[in-house]
Order: structure tokens, then C-alpha cells, then sequence
């Protein structure tokens, strides 16, 4: 093997210690991936309010406590801790960045827990974390030949070293992932102050008036990944979904490219997974209904092998498709159905679903915030999972479906183009059903292939092996990401 390179892999969530989607899933399991294959990985993120720093065995590193970190006019001391991710291949070091006023008083992550609105001082709070990494660097005296940026809230990291710290930084290379170019955490010119940054940088972050974290990140970063092929090429053409930032990524295509995401077959293995109520062995029946029975009697329905059950994981927002699910429930719950969906997004958006659970409190429970028990006895306990987003750049919670056995239903976009194939009963190829068109209509027609296809055991046995005998690992991504590391660090 080549020289083993030194890597930072900045998020603003990661499993174990938070979660509101798939980003906290790839910032635990492609570092443990890329260390599997003798890379120094190390992770960095914030430390919300809401994580336990006994459960999660965060500890105080000495020479990092109450580090000066400059924010517009004044500083405010951040203390560095220790942590680590493992699996029982792979152990990756996590530096948590904690301050009381930014994140430990704050019980959410990007939203008020109770409103669901975002928090105004969000672009300060993310500043300030970027500040934080580029500190910690500092103090350490540790360059790492890569540093890995995901998403608006860590492209400050990238544009700081590459502008204001680039001595500092003279060697070390940036990649840049974007998980979903929709979000690009805009703020006003008024508040640009509080980078530190010079006119010069400000000049290149401006887009539609604001200042705009994303477009600073493409411009700067080394080299540009998102999460997907089919959302990648997706993305060049969409204005409307990149805010029109898909022009100036056409611009740097040459250093752009989808890699599809994989999952940690640790965390997501049926055979060993301790969050389920009956691991799988031989038979499939003997995990599923033990599982979906277990399923039924934690969120309060009654467990009948033979009703179909549907899971969905999502946020309540339009790129989920919780719009069609809304206007379709009424129809849906005409069949004999049950239907459980942990979720989290706005309080009108809960109050909608939750009036709707008592409305039909036999066919549909809910759960909101972030439970990841729950949402792996939903993967084993479900025969189908809902995935109807308006577009998805990657699909994870397709990979889990599969893995356990639901069988996914899905909108052909992005990444759930790559995951998931429309099951023909006449060769009995394909592993979920798709539908194209983002309307009701067409949702409801796929469930109910769905339905009728779950009635006859043969074809089901048939789809669900199809899709459990995938591999959905990081095997092959990890040495996409591998390879683009060692190409921009030869230079």
C-alpha cells in the first residue's frame, strides 16, 4: 500500500453522538472505512446540548481547554474534547468542540427542539466551529495532508485555511462533499465581520447578496464530492434546487464527481445487529415477524403477520415527499395497512401527522427526534419502507431497507436510482418498487403493487432476496474517495 495519509473529517453531526440525517451516518462509518484501509483518520464536530458527554466517553484533552477562538469584534473560549468512533475493525479519534453559548445550551443541532424553527445565529455558531478546527490545527501543530469539509455548516474550515491561514495550511489539500445542495447556509453581508476574512474573500462568497458558505467551498476546496452519480450529474442541471450554484459547479467539473455512499456493515448487519429484538438466522421469517412484533407492541398497534406493515425514517419537509404522503393517507388507510414513521421537522408538520395517528389510531403510530434503536427495529419490523422524496442525493435508509428485508418503495431520483430497481414478476429481477412522476397518484399505485405483491409469499421471497443479497458496504466507494485523496496530494 501507498503511504498512509493524515485525514480530518469535519461535520456538524456524527453517529454516536447526534443525528438529523444522512450526513451523521457518513461521518461515522466512511472514516472507520478509510482507517480500515491504514489512513489516520480523525473526526472533528460540535457538541450540542443534548449529547451525553459520560454516555458518549468524551474526556478533556489539557492543552485544549479554553482556547481563545476570535468571532467578529471579540473571542469566546472554546475547550476541545476527546472521543473516539470505533467498530471492531477500526477506532477513529473525534475532537468535539464545546462552548455553552453556541451549542451546550442549545438542545438542537440546527432548530429550536420546541419551535422547529432554525436558530437565528446559526451562520455565527457554524463560524465559530470552523474557527474552532483551524485552532485546534494550530495548537496542535498538526496539518493533516487532507481535510474532508461536508456541507454549508464546515465549508469555513476550507475557505479560513485556504485564505487567511495558508501558510499554516500550505500542504494540506480540501475536498468538499455536499449531502444536499438545497441547504446552503446564506447569511446576510452585514454579518461577514464575524469570519475574520478579508474583502477580497468576501468578494468571492457573495451570491444573490448574501454571503454564501457553499459557493466559497467550491471555489477553494481541492476537490468537490457529492453523495451520489445520478445526484451529481442531477445537480449540474437543476438551478432551482442549487440555488443556481449549478453553473459554477459545471465550471469546476474537472475536480467534481458522485460517489455513492455505502453503510457501516457493523452498525447495519441483521445477522449481529444488538438493536433488534431477534437477529437473523436462517429463516426469514423467524427475524422479520419477531421483529415487526415487536415493532407493533412498542408504538401500540396490533401485530398481524399478515397486514402489511410500512416504515418510513424521514424529515417532514417537501424533498422527503411528505406532501404526497399527507395528501395520499386518506386513500391509503382505505387497504388494510399499518404504517409507523419516525420523523422530525416543523410543529405545524407534527401536529398535522400527529392528528392524523388519532384519526387512525389502528394503522398509524408516530415518533419524532432522533431515536437510533427505534429506527433499526423499523428497518428489521417493517415489510416495506416509504421513500416518496421530491429528490434525494443519496437514499441511505433505501441500503437499510434492503439490508433488512423491507422491501423499499421509492421515487426514481438521485442516489435511489442506484439503490433500488423496479422488481419485473416475469423474470423476477429487481429489488423494490419505483415510480417516476412526483404525484399521489403515482405513490399510491406503487404501495399498491406493494400490496399485492405481499400477497403472494412466492414473489415477496423473491424481492426480499433480491434485495438482501446486495452489497451495500463502503468496499467500493472507500477506494473512489482513496484515490482522489492520493491524486490531490501528489502534487
Amino acid at each position: 500500500m501507498a503511504k498512509p495519509l493524515s485525514v480530518l473529517f469535519v461535520s456538524s453531526e456524527a453517529l454516536p453522538y447526534i443525528k438529523t440525517g444522512g450526513v451523521a451516518d457518513v461521518a461515522y462509518s466512511l472514516p472507520l472505512a478509510l482507517r480500515d484501509l491504514g489512513h489516520d483518520m480523525r473526526i472533528m464536530l460540535p457538541k450540542y446540548g443534548s449529547v451525553s458527554e459520560r454516555r458518549n466517553r468524551i474526556h478533556d484533552i489539557n492543552r485544549l481547554k479554553d482556547v481563545p477562538i476570535p468571532i467578529g469584534s471579540h473571542t469566546d473560549p472554546a475547550t476541545i474534547k476527546s472521543s473516539s468512533i470505533n467498530n471492531p475493525r477500526a477506532k477513529v479519534q473525534a475532537y468535539i468542540t464545546t462552548n455553552n453559548k453556541y451549542f451546550d445550551a442549545k438542545k438542537g443541532i440546527y432548530s429550536d427542539a420546541k419551535t422547529g424553527k432554525p436558530y437565528p445565529d446559526n451562520s455565527e455558531r457554524f463560524i465559530y466551529f470552523c474557527r474552532s478546527v483551524i485552532e485546534t490545527c494550530l495548537i496542535l501543530n498538526w496539518y493533516p495532508d487532507i481535510i474532508h469539509c461536508n456541507d454549508w455548516q464546515t465549508a469555513f474550515v476550507l475557505i479560513m485555511a485556504k485564505t487567511a491561514f495558508s501558510k499554516d495550511f500550505k500542504k494540506t489539500k480540501f475536498v468538499f462533499t455536499f449531502h444536499n445542495m438545497n441547504q446552503q447556509g446564506e447569511f446576510s453581508e452585514k454579518q461577514f465581520d464575524l469570519t475574520g476574512l478579508s474583502q477580497k474573500v468576501k468578494n468571492d462568497l457573495i451570491h444573490k447578496k448574501m454571503i454564501n458558505p457553499v459557493k466559497g467551498a467550491l471555489i477553494y476546496s481541492d476537490y468537490i464530492t457529492t453523495v451520489s452519480e445520478t445526484y451529481a450529474k442531477d445537480v449540474l442541471q437543476d438551478s432551482k434546487h442549487t440555488n443556481d450554484l449549478n453553473s459554477l459547479l459545471l465550471k469546476y467539473k474537472k475536480r467534481y464527481k458522485g460517489i455513492l455512499n455505502g453503510i457501516d456493515t457493523y452498525s447495519w448487519d441483521p445477522k449481529i445487529d444488538s438493536l433488534i429484538s431477534k437477529k437473523m438466522g436462517n429463516n426469514f421469517n423467524e427475524f422479520k415477524q419477531p421483529n415487526k412484533k415487536t415493532l407493533a407492541l412498542k408504538t401500540g398497534l396490533n401485530y398481524n403477520e399478515d397486514i402489511p406493515m410500512i416504515g418510513m425514517i424521514t424529515r417532514l419537509d417537501e424533498q422527503k415527499g411528505f406532501p404526497l404522503v399527507l395528501s395520499s393517507i386518506d386513500k391509503l388507510f382505505h387497504e388494510d395497512i399499518q404504517m409507523v414513521i419516525l420523523c422530525d421537522g416543523s410543529q405545524e408538520s407534527k401536529n398535522e401527522l400527529r392528528d392524523l395517528s388519532l384519526k387512525y389510531p389502528k394503522k398509524l403510530k408516530v415518533r419524532f427526534g432522533f431515536d437510533e434503536p427505534m429506527a433499526h427495529l423499523i428497518e428489521a419490523g417493517s415489510d416495506m419502507f416509504l421513500m416518496p422524496s421530491e429528490y434525494e442525493p443519496c437514499g441511505l435508509n433505501a441500503m437499510y431497507s434492503l439490508a433488512y428485508g423491507s422491501v423499499p418503495i421509492v421515487r426514481s431520483t438521485g442516489g435511489l436510482n442506484e439503490i433500488v430497481i423496479d422488481f419485473n414478476s416475469e423474470n423476477k429481477s429487481g429489488n423494490g418498487i419505483t415510480f417516476k412522476n412526483y404525484k399521489s397518484a403515482d405513490m399510491i399505485q406503487s404501495i399498491n403493487k406493494a400490496l399485492s405483491l405481499f400477497k403472494n409469499k412466492e414473489l415477496w421471497e423473491v424481492i426480499v432476496q433480491n434485495g438482501m443479497s446486495g452489497d451495500y458496504s463502503w468496499g467500493k466507494s472507500v477506494k473512489e474517495y482513496d484515490e482522489i485523496y492520493k491524486s490531490i496530494t501528489k502534487d
